[in-house]
């Protein structure tokens, strides 16, 4: 055995990981080491991988002063002292989470609650923070005493790069995680979604085990994987490998009942059963397969759900409100849904305006039909959800993003997210959000048949083109901008006159300036009428803001 088996329990671990093949590791290019920790490289190889964890960690910058080896030594006796290392209570900020073994032996188990209240002792800063017994855990495996492992974990906690993310350490950082990660499986996971919607009361709560999962739940072969990637690459890995749990989950389970009352729970059951079902290279082919947003579009994701959070005073660890249930049913009243209803299109809406509860700003049971009023009623916020009910009944709702007052194709100087619909009948259906993302390809005079924005001169002037052949149509600037056709058409737009929703292929709702009447039908060009055009009746409509 080497020199870093001390803690570990060899009877328990994969033999494979034993290999004394002679490997070292001479690469020092970001790209190089990527593809090796991808690959594997020093997976099967104990030794190795101890040595790349220690190269890896000692690269980290951290602040000045940073707690190392010869502190831990120094505070170990007097902080434990003779008392049995196993009934060592735990911190506050562990949040009562899950102490792996991990394949560790008697001395490791003890060593993982001895280096956690050191660590407490050395770092009153940390209020919140459940990965930590899992991270121990593993760089054990990898320490040749606890002393070393104690540094190790130091160095990772006290990180000074804003760049690199690692482990959260307050309790507004975690959950502000937890809603980011809910915000990327609206995005990525949207079959999952669609089946934590079904049946969970609290989606949030669901996805606020996503850290669990990793760091918990998930066995050791795997964990040790993940770990390799994420000492290279940084955060961003741990939401890729959480999405294809999930992904893998919603497929291994698919029409199946569920095996407990709980989907929480069976969610968890499966990722400490998943070598059943995937391999750690096949779950790390599936993350990395995802198209994910950026490193920077995630943090700035991220820093919108902490900003969210500190606007509702959520910073501290507490009985957190259900957000689901931000929809209260005593103080909701709706003509069209019914608070389960108006529950499912909040899981689908960003978790920093789940938050928030439902406010009726326009309805034209009470305001009337007037189009111009519909305005009124909705200048000054935003985000905004359109609820519309026929005198068939069919229900439907699009989640909208204002652009000053009145609703905007495109804007020229920036990206403009595009509206998301949401069908509520005969089954609930969320539609992908699109970006442009080359706003520049917007702006008037410069393209090829007179492809201009419709808001470039509104934004501008409040003017409108003379010729309506000059305005782009919605469904060219799908082809336009190389959008998918069918996402890219799932829009709304709107002008004095009237309001357009896209509605995927091509397809498109009228609303005219009196609100009682609509037309549906295919659209060729901005403002001409729907071909096939067929008119409808509303029953209800009523616009829903968010409040605080």
């Amino acid at each position: 055995m080497d020199e870093y088996s001390r803690f570990v329990d060899w009877d328990k671990m994969d033999a494979s990981v034993q290999s004394q093949d002679v490997k070292e590791l001479t690469c020092t290019e970001f790209q190089e080491l990527k593809q090796l920790a991808r690959q594997g490289y020093w997976a099967k190889n104990h030794s190795l991988r101890a040595r790349v964890y220690h190269k890896l960690i000692s690269n980290i910058p951290c602040r000045t002063v940073t707690p190392d080896a010869n502190v831990y030594r120094d505070i170990v006796v007097k902080i434990v002292g003779k008392r049995n290392s196993s009934s060592l209570p735990l911190p506050e900020f562990v949040d009562n989470s899950l102490v792996p073994t991990y394949c560790l032996n008697a001395e490791g188990i003890g060593a993982v609650r001895k280096i956690i209240v050191c660590i407490a002792n050395q770092f009153p800063d940390i209020s919140f923070c459940p990965a930590l017994p899992s991270v121990i855990a593993l760089l054990l495996h990898y320490s040749k005493d606890e002393a070393e492992c104690f540094e190790q974990v130091c160095r990772i906690l006290a990180c000074n790069d804003p760049s690199k993310r690692l482990i959260d350490q307050t309790f507004l950082a975690f959950e502000s995680s937890c809603m980011t990660f809910g915000d990327l499986v609206n995005k990525y996971c949207q079959a999952a979604h669609k089946l934590m919607v079904a049946v969970s009361e609290d989606v949030l709560e669901v996805y606020s085990d996503w850290q669990r999962w990793l760091f918990g739940e998930l066995p050791m072969v795997y964990v040790a994987r993940v770990f390799d990637v994420f000492l290279v690459e940084g955060y961003k890995v741990l939401y890729r490998v959480a999405l294809a749990l999930l992904k893998f989950f919603h497929k291994v389970r698919a029409g199946q009942p569920m095996e407990s009352d709980s989907i929480q729970q069976d969610i968890r059951a499966f990722v400490r059963d998943i070598a059943k079902s995937v391999s750690p290279e096949r779950l790390l082919e599936k993350a990395f397969a995802i198209r994910l947003f950026s490193r920077k579009e995630i943090h700035l994701l991220q820093m919108a759900n902490e900003k969210a959070l500190q606007q509702k005073g959520i910073t501290v660890k507490q009985k957190r409100q259900n957000v689901h249930l931000a929809v209260h049913a005593e103080n909701f009243k709706s003509e069209i849904v019914s608070v389960k209803e108006m529950r499912d299109i909040w899981s689908w809406i960003p978790e920093r305006f789940a938050l928030c509860q439902p406010l009726l700003l326009f309805t034209t049971m009470e305001h009337g039909c007037s189009l111009s009023r519909f305005y009124s009623h909705s200048e000054g916020h935003e985000p905004t959800l359109l609820l519309i009910k026929t005198t068939a009944k069919e229900v439907s709702s699009l989640k909208k993003q204002l652009v000053q007052l009145g609703f905007r194709q495109f804007c020229p100087t920036k990206a403009l997210l595009f509206s998301a619909p949401v069908q509520l009948q005969p089954e609930v259906e969320r539609y992908e959000w699109v970006i442009i993302k080359h706003p520049e390809l917007a702006t008037t005079g410069s393209e090829p048949e007179n492809h201009t924005s419709p808001a470039s001169s509104t934004l501008s002037s409040g003017s409108v083109p003379s010729d309506p052949s000059d305005r782009l149509s919605p469904f060219l600037s799908a082809r336009h901008f190389n959008l998918p056709s069918k996402t890219a058409s799932m829009f709304m737009a709107g002008s004095s006159e009237c309001i357009i929703i896209g509605g995927g292929d091509g397809q498109a709702l009228y609303l005219d300036e009196d609100l009682n009447h609509g037309r549906t039908g295919h659209c060729n060009t901005f403002n001409n009428q729907p071909l096939c055009s067929e008119s409808f009746q509303i029953s209800v409509l009523e616009v829903w803001g968010f409040r605080d």
